[in-house]
């Protein structure tokens, strides 16, 4: 089977400017290389991972690159682009798309001023540009509120592959009521087929992120099966905002036992065919990320 992780982060702050980092996250406020992840990755058995920005800028997108094009475990890369400003989007992806491990975008919603950003008619775009040109959108929220804009969102670009990234961000410790609220929106955005979800970054809603538990999680992971169904699920390890959480190797377990119920056809959906599927990741990066683990 191949295992793919599709959520995963690298940063150098010497490279490029992370913002949101700082002294508080002191176990990751440094260069986070993909070589830090890689025995943590081999000993899951990931075959393959795809990158993802981890901020705002065209620094972060040229760092992903470059560890790209030198660890060929690395499969994919979701790059940012400017979807505020569709002709300056359209000049940067004609360069982009000369490398074969761009496979999508995001953009760090939930770090916006106008909590409208996505739907403004400028990004909206941007966003057309991404689906002309056969590419997909991650869409990052802070809350579950963040939800409410996707079903209007897949609604106008119904040739753009969306994917949640965390599931949405579940309230995982919360209440009854609080899983009532998120479930509702993620199953109205589940309603529209090319919108997918991740099943990653499933830490506590609720004090330290470590607090979590895997039972604490199953109802959630339960419910996103129900509502997408294995082939519009993929795993994504969230390395290294996992270290901060209980580390790479608890986050694994945990979607493994989670996944254990389902058929083999189905689990290895979830596990690396979805995410190949969705991000048309090219055929010859994945044999060649194979023969690497070998």
């Amino acid at each position: 089977m191949t295992v793919i992780d599709a959520h995963l982060h690298v940063w150098d702050p010497t490279r490029a400017p992370y913002d949101w980092l700082g002294p508080a996250l002191s176990p990751i406020d440094r260069a986070m290389r993909f070589t830090d992840a890689r025995p943590e990755l081999r000993a899951a058995g990931v075959t393959a991972s795809v990158l993802v920005q981890a901020a705002d800028h065209d620094a972060d997108t040229d760092h992903m690159l470059a560890t790209a094009a030198a660890h060929p475990e690395i499969v994919g890369v979701v790059a940012w682009l400017p979807l505020d400003d569709p002709g300056r989007a359209a000049t940067r992806l004609a360069a982009l798309r000369r490398d074969p491990h761009m496979v999508g975008v995001r953009a760090l919603i939930h770090e916006k001023f106008d909590p409208d950003w996505i739907v403004r008619p400028d990004v909206g775009r941007g966003l057309a540009l991404l689906a002309e040109h056969g590419l997909t959108f991650d869409y990052v929220t802070s809350s579950p509120e963040a939800l409410a804009h996707l079903p209007e969102l897949a609604a106008r670009h119904p040739g753009l592959r969306l994917v949640v990234d965390h599931l949405g961000k579940p309230p995982v410790g919360g209440g009854p009521g609080d899983r009532t609220r998120w479930r509702g929106l993620l199953a109205a955005a589940a309603r529209h087929p090319q919108v997918h979800a991740k099943l990653s970054g499933l830490y506590s809603a609720r004090g330290p992120l470590g607090s979590w538990t895997t039972d604490g999680v199953r109802p959630y992971v339960e419910d996103a099966l129900e509502l997408f169904g294995p082939h519009r699920l993929m795993y994504g390890g969230d390395w290294p905002i996992s270290v901060l959480a209980g580390g790479y190797t608890r986050a694994w377990e945990a979607v493994r036992e989670l996944l254990a119920p389902l058929a083999p056809v189905d689990r290895a959906d979830v596990l690396g065919g979805t995410a190949a599927r969705f991000y048309r990741i090219d055929a010859t990066l994945l044999d060649t990320a194979r023969e690497a683990g070998v």
